[in-house]
């Protein structure tokens, strides 16, 4: 398509991958519009692009008529709306659904949904479910997107390794105890940098003709467990702390009593999801089809990982 011709609309654009791939669309060329349910928390964003070149539009995905509105003169579509609680059936499937048929309707050259590695109409979460849901109506109303199923994602702003640092921080300065409970350690991830992501989603409104209509599970070159994270966050942040393997029935009983409440350190569903891996499926697409070739944690975290040292990046890692 037209880089400069018609823009790409970006939902949930305000968020953490929303930012990046902003940035990404405007660096190539791309007029970039944000549509979400309160745009002025997006509008740092402008500041990515030339005069312009960004627009910002209050549009709520459950809504027909907003996402219609959101979408009237654009080229393309980013759906990257996503809920870990709350009204995911809304969110994940009546929204995707209502972007696809917005897309479709409005003459639309890509859409690219972004989705999530476990993503099943049959998953026993309803992030899963509803994930899963969500794709197949994506594909019923809009059969050449491209759907992306990035692994957890990490990045300087994001809410995976910050946290655990957060939480490790707090543990270490806990008298006595200097403990972190870690629940279902075993459970294997395989993080991958926000940047990269945004690359792939930037290719795939250049390239619909070659990424459309497929899917694409994205994950970083190493598969971690949760247990060794935390320990290499722990290493990186200059922290000594026990970490304490909080046994599934616990955990269950914590997620199920409490996660109902806006601090719960884990929901119901949630714990459900951790019962999986996260990882790319065998045989399943992935960077490769896009030339790109993902960064590890080990070679961006560490940059801000250092405000959480004592002597900040004049402190020094925990040794191993």
């Amino acid at each position: 398509m037209n880089r400069a011709d018609k823009p790409v609309v970006v939902f949930g654009g305000g968020g953490f991958l929303g930012r990046q791939v902003a940035q990404e669309l405007l660096s190539r060329g791309y007029r970039v519009r944000i549509a979400q349910r309160n745009p002025l928390s997006a509008v740092a964003i402008r500041s990515l692009g030339n005069m312009g070149q960004t627009q910002f539009v209050a549009a709520d995905v459950t809504k027909p008529d907003q996402v219609r509105a959101a979408m009237t003169g654009a080229g393309a579509a980013i759906n990257l709306v996503g809920l870990l609680r709350g009204p995911m059936q809304a969110a994940h499937v009546d929204g995707a659904r209502n972007i696809a048929e917005a897309a479709a309707a409005t003459g639309a050259e890509a859409l690219v949904h972004v989705s999530a590695i476990g993503a099943d109409s049959a998953s026993p979460s309803t992030y899963g479910r509803t994930k899963g849901q969500g794709e197949e109506a994506v594909r019923t109303a809009f059969p050449k997107a491209t759907i992306l199923r990035p692994s957890i994602l990490f990045g300087q702003d994001d809410q995976f390794t910050n946290r655990f640092a957060q939480l490790i921080v707090t543990g270490s300065a806990t008298p006595l105890l200097r403990a972190v409970p870690v629940i279902r350690g075993a459970t294997k991830f395989q993080p991958v940098h926000v940047g990269d992501v945004a690359r792939a989603i930037a290719l795939a409104v250049d390239k619909p003709e070659r990424f459309g209509g497929q899917s694409y599970e994205l994950g970083g070159p190493d598969i971690v467990s949760l247990a060794e994270i935390n320990r290499w966050i722990a290493g990186q942040t200059g922290r000594e702390v026990r970490f304490l393997p909080v046994p599934d029935g616990a955990a269950k009983a914590l997620a199920t009593l409490t996660g109902w409440a806006p601090c719960a350190p884990i929901t119901r569903d949630q714990f459900q999801m951790l019962l999986s891996d996260n990882v790319v499926a065998k045989g399943a697409k992935g960077f490769a089809a896009f030339g790109i070739r993902p960064g590890p944690l080990a070679a961006f975290a560490p940059a801000w990982l250092t405000q959480y040292r004592r002597k900040g990046r004049f402190g020094a890692t925990a040794r191993a």
